[in-house]
């Protein structure tokens, strides 16, 4: 060991402030206050390790400041302060007072400083598993698996022919049939680190690997047999053949396992399930088995006694306050503006404002597309019926999966027992198979369509059964086959009297039930309602609103965040029927309360301003009234957020802001702008500071998501109030044509500031000359790459077009480059004044480059002719450029063109414009 020795007044200055720490806050502080001192680690090893008359809670804490220095300053710490840690660690390994603590600081320092850095430390720790001593081993073997969980890719790296692994492996193995249960626990969670990463020194083994796990597969212990299943199910998802052999086998286990005492175990043998489940190419091997997995997922899925324990949730509870840890932390998205951004109809927000999921169609933060984050909030919403991950859920997942692979085989096995659950006297079997009627609704749907004129009356009828648990399980399942009863509503009468009227009436009064667990699931049902029945609501907004305005003042905290979404999405879906005197005085009284009730600093704001922006957008003119105070809020905290950055950013240290309260500010603020149009002129003319100066830092800030915003709302200025950013215009666009690039790494700002590109060219006219190239010239190539997100290309696209109807002597040159994506692109979309300008460009662009367009004449022909709605201007064009493009070919070239195309193409073409 090192002869570094710490002076008395150094250790007796760290002492004491230590003793006065009475908390981990307090130990963050001395370990800030002590931080620039070289040695200060070497004393904190010392206090852990060679002063054991010390009060063992100050050893801990040196201890545990130690390990969270190793993480957060280990490349500044000396080697020869790390040298001395190292020396005084590994001896007390297994220590019977400081063993854990002195435990994670070696996992620190082989984690953070890789395993090659002291290979050393591992070959002391492999040596010390065959130490006489018990507490030795185990402190060992606990340290190992610790580190083979935080840095088990480095570990399977070959630095200089020593590849730690192909030492660990064999040892651990080794370690499956040690007598203390514990031991076998940590070696084979241990080795199960490297299923997933597919290492080679585990691969070549895996004969002895399965034959040590199926040797503990009975292990007495139940958590060396949790440790079995999870090493199974990872086996399985990663490599699954080498589990095939041994299938009849492994099937049964899993099964028994399914079904154990032990909640812990059943939960990890399910999983095997949903895994087996989700891997298409075992659907063969897992067919024969359903009839026995799906009975046992079934049983999983009844409450359990612990669970209704842990949950409650059978009674009246709805004039009790919530306890605000139970509250789930919510995050806003940013607004990505759609080629519908400006449309005023009554289309849901997330066509408007469309989520891209990358340039090249991965996410740009790794996250799924827009239909999968509506997934993951279904998800959200199933926590809420099923609570946390346990078997219950995990059966359900299962089925679900199981429901959507097999479809038909599936639910011919699961409705005779669905029959059984559904009839049964006792509440927690029928809840149990209404769960599983919810679950299996979007893979069986076509199988379980013809029971449903039977099922659902059933499902209504228990919304007002006497338990809780009930109702809010009914609720969430009919919120899963609203679909279906909306479809079937739309083309027979009886069906939508009989089951789309009284779904309404029913969830409403859900709505304001007793019990907060079935209010929450009737409003995550209700959106997802609205969501499919959209405009069909209309007749039926009176009471609707009349509900969700009660609910406002009855909900305590958490359903009344869920209450925003549930507004919001109406909101959004019905579109300017809301727009009357009658319901504005229904809807805006409990969202101002709401809005007076909620402090700037607090997260409630994403919902309610999220809330305000769809009511917003569906007012339209008619916020007018409440506009002012919401827009001068927003301005507020778009500033104080700013600032707030300022601060920190010259603060060393400093906290970062939640820049989240900027964003769903910017987006709000969008909202208004686009509802009012050029009656927020007055808004923005008065804002203190000037709208500009604040967007223009925005557009320049670190967090993309924050500039996605502010791109949206410089778009919607240029549509609305375009004399106030004229003035700024040649500042924003060197910064705005940054964002729009082919390799962009947060297509979501690509997205808006493509848009925005656009608005400012059809506002500005031929002043946007100087910028008219350089932005084609980061146009083109997103156009012709087939891969870019369909968001991003339509406004690509219409961003072209307007281009090409200022400038067509730029544009058209190249249109023979760009027409057939174009087309393609753009063809499709609903129409609306955004596709209306840009196909007035492509006719300008055309009467310019004639020949540019020859070659997709039948692309342009079926474009043209699905337009539905074209504006009389628009519409003369087309008939031009037709009647041109025959007369150009002849009569006989022209029909044989047209041959290319379909008969209702072709007869929609000589009917409309004599082509």
């Amino acid at each position: 060991m090192s002869d570094w020795q710490p002076t008395e007044q150094g250790l007796s200055d760290l002492l004491q402030l230590f003793r006065e720490a009475l908390n981990p806050t307090d130990a963050k502080n001395v370990q800030e206050y002590f931080n620039k001192v070289p040695d200060y680690n070497s004393y904190l090893a010392y206090i852990l390790t060679q002063m054991p008359q010390e009060n063992q809670h100050i050893r801990s804490v040196a201890g545990l400041t130690l390990k969270n220095n190793l993480r957060s300053y280990f490349p500044g710490i000396p080697t020869t302060v790390l040298d001395y840690i190292k020396a005084c660690c590994l001896p007390h390994i297994g220590d019977a007072d400081i063993g854990p603590t002195v435990s994670i600081v070696v996992v620190a320092i082989i984690c953070h400083g890789s395993p090659h850095g002291w290979p050393q430390g591992l070959q002391s720790l492999l040596e010390k598993l065959d130490s006489p001593h018990p507490a030795v081993v185990e402190g060992a073997l606990s340290t190992l698996q610790k580190i083979c969980e935080d840095c088990s890719r480095e570990l399977d790296s070959n630095v200089n022919g020593f590849r730690p692994l192909e030492f660990m492996i064999p040892k651990l193995i080794t370690f499956f049939n040690h007598p203390t249960p514990i031991l076998r626990y940590y070696a084979i969670h241990a080795a199960s680190n490297f299923i997933t990463l597919r290492s080679e020194p585990l691969m070549s083994r895996m004969s002895e690997f399965l034959g040590g796990l199926f040797n503990r597969a009975t292990d007495d212990d139940f958590k060396v047999r949790k440790a079995v299943c999870q090493a199974l199910v990872n086996l399985l998802e990663v490599c699954p053949t080498v589990l095939l052999p041994h299938l009849p086998n492994l099937v049964n286990y899993m099964l028994f396992s399914t079904q154990s005492e032990d909640a812990g175990l059943a939960l990890e043998a399910c999983e095997f399930w949903l895994v087996f489940a989700e891997q298409d190419e075992l659907h063969d091997h897992l067919q024969p088995y359903l009839p026995m997995v799906v009975p046992v997922l079934l049983k999983g899925m009844v409450y359990s006694e612990m669970d209704l324990l842990t949950y409650g949730g059978d009674q009246d509870d709805s004039h009790i306050a919530d306890n605000e840890q139970d509250i789930k932390p919510r995050f806003h998205k940013a607004a990505v503006a759609g080629a519908d951004h400006i449309d005023r109809t009554a289309e849901s927000a997330s066509d408007k404002k469309k989520r891209t999921d990358g340039l090249n169609g991965s996410d740009e933060d790794g996250g799924d597309d827009d239909d999968d984050d509506d997934e993951d909030d279904d998800e959200d919403d199933d926590d809420d019926i099923y609570g946390e991950w346990n078997l219950r859920k995990c059966s359900a997942a299962a089925l679900d999966v199981l429901c959507n692979s097999f479809e038909g085989d599936c639910i011919s096995l699961l409705m005779p027992l669905l029959k059984i659950e559904l009839e049964s006297d006792d509440w927690l079997h029928r809840e149990c198979g209404i769960l599983a009627l919810g679950a299996a609704a979007e893979g069986g749907i076509q199988d379980i369509a013809p029971h449903l004129p039977e099922l659902v009356p059933y499902l209504l009828t228990n919304l007002n059964d006497s338990k809780p648990l009930v109702r809010s399980i009914t609720c969430w399942a009919l919120g899963r086959y609203s679909a279906w009863i909306v479809q079937s509503s739309k083309q027979n009468p009886e069906v939508h009297s009989h089951f789309f009227e009284p779904l309404i009436q029913l969830l409403l009064a859900r709505i304001l039930d007793e019990n907060k667990r079935v209010q929450e699931a009737a409003c995550s049902a209700f959106a997802l309602l609205e969501e499919v029945a959209t405009v069909d609501l209309v007749p039926y907004l009176h009471p609707i609103l009349v509900t969700l305005s009660s609910a406002f003042m009855k909900y305590q905290h958490r359903n009344a965040l869920t209450l925003f979404d549930t507004l919001g999405t109406l909101a959004e879906v019905v579109g300017d029927a809301l727009n009357t005197p009658q319901y504005i005085e229904l809807i805006m009284p409990p969202m101002i309360k709401k809005w007076s009730e909620i402090s700037d600093d607090s997260a409630d704001l994403f919902p309610l301003l999220e809330c305000l922006a769809s009511i917003t957008t569906a007012l339209g003119r008619g916020f007018k009234p409440f506009a002012e105070p919401v827009y001068m809020r927003c301005v507020h905290l778009v500033c104080r957020t700013l600032e707030e950055c300022r601060i920190a950013a010259q603060t060393p240290g400093a906290d970062v802001p939640d820049q989240d309260f900027m964003i769903v500010a910017l987006d709000l603020l969008s909202g208004i702008v686009q509802a009012l149009n050029t009656d927020a002129e007055p808004l923005v003319a008065n804002t203190n500071p000037p709208v500009i100066s604040f967007l223009s830092l925005c557009v320049q800030n670190a967090v993309p998501e924050v500039r996605q915003s502010a791109y949206a709302l410089f778009g919607d200025l240029a549509i609305s109030c375009f004399e106030h950013i004229r003035p700024a215009i040649p500042q924003f666009m060197p910064n705005l044509l940054s964002q729009i690039d082919h390799q962009a790494e947060h297509p979501s700002v690509c997205n808006n500031a493509t848009w925005a590109a656009g608005e400012i060219a059809i506002k500005w006219g031929t002043e946007f000359r100087p910028y008219a190239e350089l932005l084609l010239h980061r146009l083109f190539p997103l156009m012709v790459d087939s891969q870019v997100q369909r968001t991003v290309l339509e406004n690509v696209a219409i961003t072209i077009g307007r281009l090409g109807l200022v400038f067509p002597e730029l544009v058209a040159p190249q249109l023979e480059n760009f027409i057939r994506p174009w087309l393609a692109t753009l063809t499709p979309i609903r129409d609306n004044e955004e596709k209306a300008s840009a196909f007035s460009g492509l006719c300008e662009m055309i009467k310019a480059n004639p020949q540019g367009a020859i070659k997709e004449i039948p692309s342009l022909c079926t474009a043209i002719a699905t337009y539905r709605t074209v504006p009389p201007a628009l519409n003369e064009c087309f008939g031009n450029i037709l009647i041109g493009y025959k007369n150009m070919f002849g009569e006989q070239q022209w029909q044989q063109g047209l041959a290319a195309v379909s008969p209702e193409i072709s007869a929609s073409l000589r009917e409309r414009y004599g082509a």
